[in-house]
């Protein structure tokens, strides 16, 4: 592990404030301005885009980049929230997740580029579950994907079409990104996690 990352002292769980800061707000915000640039050259234009994010910060990311998006083309892009906890392919393994909200704008997503918001990209399976509540809702002309942080370690054939930071983590490290409006702050850090078991998921 690279000297600059700081370590947890030993018998210690870290926390959201544990580590050092790898994107600080200023940062966070010029990602997600690019991200909303990409997705609208990809898209050629906002014709039919639908934001989807998957709760719980994904969903404060989604509204941030329609936000940007209206920044650059002065039209109002539908944002969303898509919950995934009965996709979840761990509910055997633990109880089940609090449900949060699927709120899809106008109810349908027939026709639409869906753009799927969330804050780190890991092993691709919360992913997976995202395509699995979709898929129950309708056949989006195309699904994309776009996440603030890509740490690595997939276990799925997944990617991101929109990357505001690809990070370079070990299984022992933890990565947390802290929004305003959930955590009073804006930042992503990284710590060393002693405790975390090698392979186990985040």
């Amino acid at each position: 592990m690279s000297p600059a990352r700081e370590r947890v002292p030993e018998g210690t769980t870290p926390t959201a404030e544990s580590g050092r800061v790898v994107l600080a707000g200023e940062e966070i915000g010029r990602a997600l301005r690019r991200i909303a640039h990409e997705i609208l050259e990809t898209n050629k234009g906002p014709q039919d885009l639908l934001l989807l994010g998957i709760p719980t910060r994904g969903v404060h990311l989604a509204r941030r980049l329609g936000a940007a998006l209206h920044d650059v083309e002065g039209v109002e892009v539908p944002v969303g929230s898509l919950d995934v906890t009965m996709y979840r392919d761990d509910l055997r393994r633990q109880p089940v997740r609090h449900l949060e909200p699927t709120d899809v704008p106008g109810d349908r997503v027939e026709g639409k580029v869906v753009v799927l918001v969330d804050d780190v990209l890991f092993s691709g399976r919360t992913v997976r579950a995202a395509l699995d509540s979709l898929a129950d809702l309708g056949r989006p002309r195309a699904v994309r994907l776009a996440v603030l942080v890509d740490r690595g370690h997939r276990e799925l054939p997944i990617r991101a079409d929109h990357v505001g930071k690809n990070l370079p983590t070990s299984r022992g490290e933890r990565v947390w990104v802290r929004l305003v409006e959930q955590d009073g702050a804006d930042e992503v850090r990284i710590a060393a996690d002693p405790a975390r078991r090698e392979g186990e998921r985040q």
